[in-house]
């Protein structure tokens, strides 16, 4: 399994936090999947590791910003 944090910039409120993890879960089967907007993080478990290509073509059409 891979331990991925992202930061990510634009989450506001709770409801930011759910679409983030809708978003990874439409594409990824992941374990122990939790955004903070406070923190401005997505953090999850995954068995491959996804390319920081494929998470900003996921993540930035949703108008948040895959910042690292």
């Amino acid at each position: 399994m891979y331990k991925v944090l992202l930061k990510i910039d634009g989450m506001s409120c709770s409801m930011c936090e759910a679409h983030m993890n809708d978003t990874i879960r439409s594409r990824y089967s992941v374990n122990k999947l939790k955004s903070s907007f406070k923190k401005g993080t997505t953090e999850f478990l995954v068995q491959e590791a996804p390319s920081e290509e494929d998470l900003r073509a996921l993540i930035d059409p949703t108008g948040y910003r895959l910042i690292s």
